[in-house]
């Protein structure tokens, strides 16, 4: 073999030797950094191994200050216990099928429960979701006879300045809403028919001594708010059977068919049902945001039930692209 052989195969293993002991260095000093890495990992994110309580993979520990305080509920097998909440219910989940619940019937928000099994000895829970996004948390145990049997959860966000932790959250975010909260829309509402002021003041109708009037076109986000008021100058009580809000054509020949395009409210605020006589009574609808086409314009009317004393007014376009955008609330 010629020296020149020899001396390529001699550097080339030279370098393997030498590449090997920079990747022993380097893996060294890699050790070294994970350790103090993992370290401080443990440090940030705590275990409980020695208490049985150990996630894999990091995990940080549910402090009490993020929890819901459940409430206690008794049932029991031969008794209903019926729950009244502040707005309608939207979602139950039962943590046993020891449990069974469900709406009252021709009620949206009260909610009966029962045992189905007697004397069940493990303790359970409820979740419920109401219709203003709040949520609320119950541990349910058997009873043989409750000490409550209707109970009504106050539409309350804390105890008071003695305690200040939430009772139920409210931060529950619903489809039809978006992005919005429930609880803003519903704060939203509430100021409007609070402050009472009369934006627009050319849309409205009178007939029979009933007047039906637009007060306010407002608008937050994605969501269009239209504050009505119902004047009965008469000394018959109004009752309302329904309103409905539709988009139709402007001008309709005759034997053409009626193009009309219906669009449901979302939440309705104090909505009118009776107006006594003498009386007046006002309402603030939320709708999805919308706007009318050219030849086409909002048509809401308002029909009495069992009577003919209905009520009709058109809103246009041009009054919608005008709405008052809301910046601040006035609840108190």
């Amino acid at each position: 073999m010629s020296i020149r052989k020899v001396m390529m195969m001699f550097a080339l293993m030279t370098d393997i030797v030498c590449a090997g002991h920079a990747q022993e260095v380097k893996n060294d000093s890699t050790a070294t950094t994970k350790a103090e890495e993992l370290k401080l990992v443990k440090d940030v994110y705590p275990q409980t191994e020695e208490n049985g309580d150990l996630y894999h993979g990091l995990t940080r520990k549910l402090m009490f200050d993020r929890m819901i305080p459940p409430h206690g509920l008794e049932v029991t097998y031969d008794k209903t216990v019926h729950i009244l909440f502040p707005s309608a219910v939207r979602y139950v989940d039962l943590g046993s099928p020891n449990l069974i619940a469900g709406k009252a019937d021709g009620a949206e928000n009260v909610i009966r429960v029962k045992a189905t099994v007697r004397n069940f000895r493990t303790e359970t829970n409820m979740s419920v979701i109401t219709e203003d996004g709040s949520y609320y948390s119950f541990n349910v145990k058997y009873a043989d006879e409750p000490l409550l049997l209707n109970v009504e959860m106050k539409d309350f966000i804390h105890d008071g300045s003695t305690v200040n932790r939430p009772n139920n959250a409210q931060e529950i975010y619903l489809k039809e809403l978006g992005s919005e909260s429930p609880m803003l829309v519903h704060l939203i509402m509430k100021s409007l028919h609070k402050e009472n002021k009369r934006k627009v003041k050319h849309i409205g109708c009178k007939r029979f001594g009933i007047q039906y009037l637009l007060k306010g076109i407002y608008v937050h986000n994605d969501l269009l708010y239209l504050h009505t008021e119902i004047k009965n100058q008469s000394n018959v009580p109004f009752d309302v059977d329904y309103i409905t809000f539709k988009i139709v054509d402007k001008k309709v020949a005759k034997r053409t068919a009626i193009q009309e395009q219906v669009l449901f409210p979302l939440r309705a605020y104090n909505y009118a049902v009776s107006v006594a006589g003498k009386k007046s009574e006002r309402t603030v609808f939320c709708l999805q945001k919308f706007t009318i086409p050219d030849g086409k314009q909002l048509v809401v009317e308002m029909n009495e039930k069992n009577g003919g004393r209905h009520q009709t007014f058109v809103v246009e376009n041009g009054d919608l692209v005008q709405a008052e955008t809301i910046n601040e609330l006035r609840v108190r």
